[in-house]
């Protein structure tokens, strides 16, 4: 009886070690899974010719209603449509496919988080606070965003200008309010 509870007991914890690794790598496929999506993002397509696309001012429509006064713009990779909703102002961004990469809101420094003004008024001292966006990713899409020039991962992102004489760069702030080095303007 002695021998059948130990060959049981053996079993057991057999059975639960390998639940137990699969499970941990289980953790591991999930992080390289996300590694490799974003290595295999779609890579920015150009958009040929100068007028927007009627797919893009359709999908546009959908995503955001009767909208008026919508001006529209072909830049290189995204058809965008500027207009003012809830009395903010507003820029929608569609990709090659008139899909919805994003939107871009103008806010205001006082809408940062606190340990973001206090990181850049402290770095930045000097510096004059220019305009200030929103970006707010359409997590849907994996599309990249451009902004100032310079393509970067998707995510919800402040982008702060700042000025001193001629020395202008735009930095990027998250939503925790960690502040990153973005671009020179």
């Amino acid at each position: 009886m002695k021998k059948l509870a130990v060959v049981l007991m053996t079993v057991l914890f057999t059975f639960v070690g390998s639940i137990s690794q699969v499970q941990a790598n289980g953790n591991e496929n999930a992080d390289l899974s996300k590694k490799e999506v974003k290595s295999e993002r779609k890579a920015l397509r150009k958009l040929e010719g100068k007028t927007v696309s009627d797919f893009a001012k359709n999908k546009f429509y959908e995503d955001f209603g009767k909208v008026p006064n919508v001006e529209w713009r072909r830049d290189t990779n995204f058809d965008v449509a500027s207009f003012t909703q809830n009395k903010q102002k507003k820029e929608a961004f569609y990709d090659f496919d008139a899909n919805l990469v994003g939107t871009t809101i103008v806010k205001t420094f006082a809408d940062l988080p606190a340990n973001a003004k206090k990181t850049i008024k402290a770095k930045y001292n000097g510096y004059k606070i220019g305009t200030v966006i929103f970006f707010d990713d359409n997590e849907y899409s994996d599309t990249d965003m451009i902004l100032y020039g310079t393509q970067f991962d998707d995510a919800d992102n402040y982008f702060v200008e700042l000025t001193n004489g001629n020395d202008k760069l735009a930095v990027r702030v998250d939503e925790s309010g960690f502040v990153y080095s973005f671009v020179k303007l």
